[in-house]
């Protein structure tokens, strides 16, 4: 990243491979880059050096556009702010990415992905008549609605209390094992990434250690 005064190297030299399927947490200090790598991973920024491949596609050669719709095709994002429009219900904040994908059944499959998080009656409530436990599991309906290949969750529990945040966790690897989803997580909670295969380590920037 460019600066007045020099350049500001936020990741330095990553070097990861994660399998189709298997369900990874990056874990570590606030600061060292885990959700910098995490948007690079997912196309949703552009590294200045490097290659990024998601499905034998290197993003790195493609423009805005291209990695647009490989996003929709592929991807799918639960984030820690839960990003729900806020002009929507929970039922059509999970019907719009699929009807923007041209799905022919977004209704109900965003109902039946609605009641599979336990939402059923609370499909027509807009995000400010949901708990904060409920809205993250509106994010996760909209997510795996889509079938996505890879799915990458940004402190999904960050916002939630202890209690609320293991039913959003098991619900969350729940899913992803019905799918088979491959599942890359940040995260700073070990709870979290106790539950995933394998943990890569980041300080400064740096990757100093996989487990």
């Amino acid at each position: 990243m460019p600066l007045a005064d020099g350049e500001l190297e936020i990741l330095k030299g990553i070097d990861l491979e994660i399998k189709a399927h298997e369900s990874v947490a990056i874990v570590g200090a606030s600061g060292s880059g885990k959700s910098t790598l995490l948007g690079l991973m997912a196309g949703l920024d552009v590294a200045s050096s490097g290659q990024v491949w998601i499905d034998g596609v290197d993003l790195s050669v493609m423009d805005e556009d291209e990695r647009a719709a490989l996003r929709a095709d592929k991807v799918g994002f639960v984030f820690q702010s839960f990003q729900l429009l806020p002009a929507l219900t929970a039922l059509e904040n999970v019907m719009l990415p699929l009807e923007l994908h041209g799905s022919d059944d977004a209704l109900a499959r965003a109902q039946s992905f609605l009641q599979r998080v336990g939402l059923a009656d609370r499909m027509d409530h807009y995000p400010n008549q949901l708990s904060g436990g409920e809205q993250q599991r509106v994010a996760i309906a909209r997510a795996f609605a889509s079938e996505p290949a890879i799915l990458f969750a940004d402190e999904p529990t960050g916002n939630l209390d202890t209690a609320t945040g293991t039913r959003v966790i098991d619900l969350l690897f729940e899913i992803n094992r019905e799918q088979g989803t491959t599942l890359v997580l940040v995260t700073h909670e070990q709870r979290l990434a106790d539950r995933c295969d394998r943990r890569f380590h980041l300080d400064g920037g740096a990757l100093v250690g996989e487990d």
